[in-house]
């Protein structure tokens, strides 16, 4: 292909999806996850023990390792003492990861049960977080719950351990934001009940 004829297939090949575009051949679409017209049902927070999976492949290698340096030994080019140390961290680690991969056994609907109850008053709009608590990396639901009133006059947070459900500490107090600000009937539609996912930079 000459230079001259480089102008002229670029000119073709806009022309070309310019008459695409007007067709209307290329339509502007959101994702499967965000087409809230595809939503069939709540929202399925992933279990935690999701993290015993990474922690076997970490203790596979760890152990292929440091099998792979009790069998050279220092005889091999490739494998010395630092192959030895990469195993028996990687081991550690992948130990830990199996101790702190809990099975989620309460979900955020158990969760906000037991929060209501701690509470003690009628629970309008909750929100629910995942957090993380201590070395053990234990799984614990963060509930914030407000009154059912419209607008709400009561509001509190309760921590419930989402091994086996209990709640850790709770406090309740009267509601200080100002709500006026909002349309009555757009509080009352308003829904706070998806779960989110705590920052592990803020645990």
């Amino acid at each position: 292909m000459t230079e001259s004829e480089k102008p002229a297939e670029l000119e073709d090949a806009a022309v070309q999806l310019e008459a695409d575009l007007s067709d209307g051949e290329f339509v502007d679409v959101l994702p499967e996850d965000l087409d809230l017209s595809g939503f069939v049902g709540p929202q399925t927070f992933p279990n935690n023990n999701r993290r015993r999976i990474p922690a076997m492949l970490y203790l596979i290698f760890g152990l292929g390792a440091v099998a792979l340096y009790a069998a050279k030994g220092e005889s091999s080019a490739l494998v010395n003492l630092g192959t030895l140390w990469a195993g028996v961290g990687l081991v550690a680690f992948g130990a830990y990861g199996m101790v702190a991969g809990w099975t989620l056994k309460v979900d955020e609907s158990d969760a906000l049960v037991s929060a209501s109850a701690e509470v003690g008053f009628p629970v309008g709009h909750a929100a629910a977080q995942m957090a993380w608590r201590g070395w053990l990396s234990r799984p614990t639901w963060r509930i914030l719950a407000y009154s059912n009133e419209n607008p709400p006059t009561k509001r509190g947070i309760v921590l419930v351990d989402g091994v086996n459900g209990a709640v850790i500490e709770g406090f309740s107090e009267e509601n200080p934001e100002d709500w006026t600000q909002f349309d009555p009937e757009d509080v009352a539609g308003a829904s706070l009940s998806v779960p989110a996912v705590a920052d592990p930079a803020e645990q």
